[in-house]
């Protein structure tokens, strides 16, 4: 077996080494990172409600009555009112009959897709979901078609070939490192032709995109007819868990079949509590949403006027790929010496020689601000030759 140290050198040599960033103090707009004031451009926390003070007074609440912790799995002892509060809730946010709360995302994607797809059955994958999709699939048991991203033709094609053994297609609903947003309508209508459900990944999606934030799948306007929807109270609503949302026999299926939630501890007090106040607030301001979509498009068009290409990008995330793994942590460090912090992404997160620096816009972001940061990655990708100076807006 080969050394650990012999492993990790050669992540150095490859540029794919990485490293803990330590954040002082709460996910604002700005933040401390290892004893230096930045801006912060690479957080899920999308409507800054991690931060806001209701929802770590619900917390605190919850944590007071409930408990720091909920002492088993739902199915032993673990199961809670908050639980069954928050499921109902979100069901009825997303237009579902019932949800099934799990302790994150990943947990969720691995449960539900190897819940839903088995041996002798074809889960169809698009080639660029979230890893947590990647290794549902493979937890599955089940052949996996990988379609090329966005290509219905190439899926019809593969669903075409599996013929009855066609079980499950699963695409993210907003694409996490890309920022552009699946062809959900023709998804649906290839696993309505072909007999298989599909499962859209609204982890991205939830809080940004669609009708009060709803997410991609309402935008679409599919609310209750996509078979399952996934979702996570990590990113946009500002806590830590996910969930699934189906129709009510789906769910308990998922009860009795999804291993990550069966042989889980439930999810804590705390982060349920925090949950509740969060949707409250997404759904009773949804002027947030607004802000964050126009935020959005205020980085992009600044990035852009800094010659920088924003690729695919109609949402929140916005990557600017660089390439190579060493260039792109070159141009990381560079942004964050002038008070920039967007992450560098590398492979295995991206396919090799797509590696970026991934950009997140907030809702409590000032547009003054986005275009500062703008002109700051622009500046340190022209010291590195990635922009021409001709390029410098005028």
């Amino acid at each position: 077996m080969t050394d650990v140290a012999e492993r990790l050198e050669e992540l150095r040599e490859r540029g794919l080494y990485r490293r803990l960033r330590l954040i002082e103090g709460p996910q604002g707009p700005s933040v401390t990172l290892d004893g230096r004031p930045v801006l912060l451009l690479c957080s899920n926390n999308y409507l800054g409600l991690a931060d806001r003070a209701g929802v770590r007074e619900a917390a605190a609440e919850a944590a007071l009555r409930w408990g720091a912790g909920a002492g088993a799995s739902r199915l032993i002892s673990g199961n809670m009112e908050p639980h069954r509060q928050l499921e109902s809730q979100l069901a009825a946010f997303k237009g579902y009959e019932a949800a099934l709360l799990f302790g994150s995302g990943y947990l969720a994607n691995t449960g539900a897709i190897a819940a839903l797809a088995g041996r002798g059955e074809v889960v169809f994958s698009d080639e660029l979901n979230h890893a947590s999709i990647v290794d549902g699939c493979r937890l599955s048991r089940a052949e996996t078609f990988v379609y090329r991203h966005g290509d219905v033709e190439h899926l019809a094609w593969g669903l075409h070939q599996a013929g009855r053994h066609a079980s499950l297609i699963v695409s993210d609903g907003v694409f996490s490192m890309d920022g552009d947003v699946a062809p959900l309508p023709e998804l649906l209508a290839l696993a309505r032709r072909h007999g298989a459900r599909l499962m859209v990944d609204e982890a991205h999606a939830t809080g940004a995109v669609g009708p009060g934030g709803r997410g991609s799948v309402s935008a679409a306007g599919l609310s209750g007819e996509v078979d399952v929807v996934i979702g996570t109270l990590g990113k946009a609503l500002g806590s830590y868990g996910a969930y699934a949302c189906a129709n009510a026999e789906t769910i308990d299926f998922l009860v009795n079949s999804a291993r990550p939630f069966i042989f889980s501890t439930a999810p804590p007090p705390p982060a349920i509590g925090a949950g509740q106040a969060a949707l409250a607030i997404l759904e009773a301001e949804p002027e947030l949403v607004e802000q964050l979509q126009a935020n959005a498009e205020t980085l992009r068009g600044a990035l852009a006027d800094e010659g920088l290409s924003v690729g695919r990008s109609e949402t929140q995330v916005v990557p600017i790929e660089v390439g190579a793994a060493e260039t792109t942590m070159e141009l990381c460090e560079g942004a964050l010496r002038r008070g920039v912090f967007a992450q560098g992404i590398r492979p295995p997160t991206v396919p090799e020689g797509s590696s970026r620096l991934r950009f997140t816009a907030m809702a409590t972001h000032q547009p003054s601000e986005l275009i500062g940061a703008a002109r700051e990655v622009g500046a340190a990708a022209r010291e590195l030759g990635l922009v021409a100076p001709s390029s410098l807006a005028a």
